[in-house]
């Protein structure tokens, strides 16, 4: 057994995108939304980059949306992700419109496709934070 698990490499939490990384440690997902065009979008940022308003506010996300693309990770140097071969790296489209990078879990990773529903879920990480991470909406059907 090993006594010193690999830790997982963790986000940069300044800036921009803190007040998304403390709503996840709450378990919540949290995008920005401009007030004045009321546009979601991603990443994190102070102006809306559709109208340049300064108007950004933070709108909880139903945590729900779709596979917009991705792939599949079957080689890593990094010792935390080395332990998790295969495993999925994907671009969700979430409901409310934005796409944000993330993984795939709980599924075989053959099972993974473009259009597939996923939910979001919040693995905790050291330090008080929790990533996001999206598995599927239902299981997969059974062949």
């Amino acid at each position: 057994m090993n006594e010193n698990p690999a830790r997982r490499p963790l986000p940069d939490t300044r800036n921009a995108g803190a007040a998304y990384w403390r709503s996840a440690a709450e378990g919540r997902l949290c995008v920005p939304r401009c007030e004045r065009c009321a546009r979601t979008f991603w990443y994190p940022r102070r102006q809306c980059p559709h109208c340049g308003s300064g108007e950004v506010a933070w709108l909880q996300a139903r945590g729900t949306g779709r596979v917009y693309t991705y792939t599949v990770v079957r080689q890593s140097g990094d010792p935390f992700f080395k332990g998790r071969l295969p495993f999925v790296v994907a671009m969700i489209e979430l409901d409310e419109g934005p796409r944000l990078m993330s993984n795939v879990i709980d599924c075989d990773v053959e099972s993974v496709e473009i259009g597939m529903a996923v939910v979001v879920s919040f693995e905790q990480a050291q330090d008080g934070l929790a990533i996001p991470l999206f598995r599927p909406a239902r299981p997969p059907a059974k062949t």
